[in-house]
């Protein structure tokens, strides 16, 4: 393999890799396009460009919904032209990252799975970094860890997993993968579906879209916060909720967004469906 010398970051990475057998290589690509991905069987060394730990990321969370990806459901969530989630796809394959057959949907392989799970560790480290280190809000940080995440070597991962105790979850609730891989699997009930007169807390909400995480710190709602549920309005889904002593009213969709976990059922007097 022809290649480029290493710079003094990629040099350090590259020996600081575990691959030892494959020290005799060189890089085709500079360190700022490909960087080392720690990866090595079959006697190949595979580099993930960003690009390509953006899909298998894309790829893993798609997957969790159920069932093999679609390449339509891929370009959608990436924002990326059909053509262009095919040929990734292909390359992907190739590096055995991908099961893809065209028309019939993606998977992950194993080694594609510990990949995506290394990458979504370093984002979720970095999302609750930025907050309870550099206090951002919960709104500010899935953008700024989309960066950071590609750019995180090994020892910079560990200290700040150290430094934030070793947590389990995001500051969006969402599970963050142990460093040999292991994530949380918990399912949880959404907003949308708790019983009139029940008492639920938040345990996770998606941080797809930073306005729901705006609104709902407008009506104190955050991860752990009690919500009583007073009354479910019948003909719209909405909720009429009770958070400290405020009353809302929580639209149906904005509910889907928000998983609980009921810690009273029935517990409130007076509650009732409304029509």
């Amino acid at each position: 393999m022809s290649g480029v010398l290493l710079d003094d970051t990629a040099h350090s990475a590259w020996m600081a890799s575990e691959t030892n057998e494959c020290q005799g290589l060189t890089l085709e690509l500079p360190l700022n396009i490909f960087r080392l991905a720690e990866i090595m069987y079959s006697g190949r060394l595979i580099m993930l460009s960003e690009q390509g730990e953006n899909y298998l990321k894309g790829i893993y969370e798609l997957q969790s919904q159920g069932g093999k990806v679609s390449t339509s459901l891929l370009s959608e969530r990436l924002g990326v032209s059909s053509a262009s989630v095919t040929e990734m796809l292909q390359r992907l394959a190739d590096d055995e990252m991908v099961d893809y057959t065209p028309y019939k949907g993606v998977a992950l392989t194993s080694e594609g799975q510990r990949q995506a799970l290394r990458i979504i560790r370093r984002h979720r480290l970095w999302e609750l970094f930025l907050v309870e280190v550099l206090r951002f809000t919960w709104d500010e940080i899935h953008d700024e860890a989309e960066r950071l995440e590609h750019i995180m070597s090994e020892r910079l991962e560990e200290r700040i997993d150290a430094v934030l105790g070793h947590p389990r979850f995001d500051p969006h609730g969402h599970g963050i993968p142990s460093s040999d891989g292991l994530i949380s699997s918990e399912s949880h009930p959404l907003l949308a579906d708790a019983v009139a007169g029940s008492t639920v807390a938040v345990v996770r909400v998606s941080d797809e879209n930073p306005e729901i995480l705006q609104y709902l710190s407008k009506l104190g709602i955050g991860i752990g916060t009690p919500i009583d549920i007073a009354e479910r309005i019948s003909f719209d889904g909405s909720l009429r909720v009770r958070v400290g002593s405020n009353e809302h009213f929580v639209s149906e969709k904005l509910a889907k967004h928000v998983s609980v976990v009921t810690t009273a059922p029935g517990a409130m007097k007076g509650a009732s469906d409304g029509g």
